[in-house]
């Protein structure tokens, strides 16, 4: 079962981290372009496509920490410094991407679509406007560049823990 939950883990984490790494990535420069030319739909449409990618697979990331927590205790190392370094990080990742990022992301897409609610524009359904907690987000150059900022640090966090999932650093399970 080890290697199931471990194959299931390292491809929930390809295919659902992989997509909001890049999608989160690329947000600020398709935000600057749309900014720079304020008529121009397509980096409108864009960036919706972009926002939509990061909120739907940040919510399919939980199958890493299942797939992640399965493999873990099948392999008895649920207690390793490694691992726990490991969930920290991951949980300070998410709290990055759900406060920080997707917040932003959809702040500054409603206003630079102009219209609406974000959510509602893309097809997706739930309730109205920008997500609480991330505060006012003023739309100017700096915006692109926090999101840049939040987004690299997200990223960061995610090839700190990839490093400490393969190096296993004091383990004793044979890595």
């Amino acid at each position: 079962m080890t290697k199931l939950f471990l194959i299931l883990h390292v491809l929930a984490a390809i295919l659902a981290v992989g997509p909001v790494a890049v999608a989160a990535s690329m947000f600020p420069k398709v935000l600057r372009d749309a900014l720079a030319g304020p008529g121009d739909a397509a980096p409108v449409t864009t960036l919706r496509t972009l926002h939509r990618i990061c909120r739907v697979y940040a919510g399919a990331a939980i199958a890493v920490v299942v797939f992640g927590f399965l493999t873990a205790s099948s392999m008895g190392v649920l207690g390793s410094a490694w691992l726990i370094t490991s969930i920290v990080l991951t949980f300070v990742a998410a709290v990055i991407l759900i406060l920080l990022v997707l917040p932003r992301q959809e702040t500054a897409l409603e206003a630079v679509a102009g219209a609406g609610d974000v959510r509602e524009a893309d097809g997706a359904t739930g309730g109205g406007g920008p997500v609480e907690g991330a505060g006012a987000v003023k739309l100017d150059a700096r915006t692109s560049a926090q999101l840049a900022m939040f987004t690299g640090v997200f990223n960061l966090l995610w090839a700190t823990v990839t490093v400490l999932m393969i190096v296993r650093p004091g383990s004793t399970t044979g890595g």
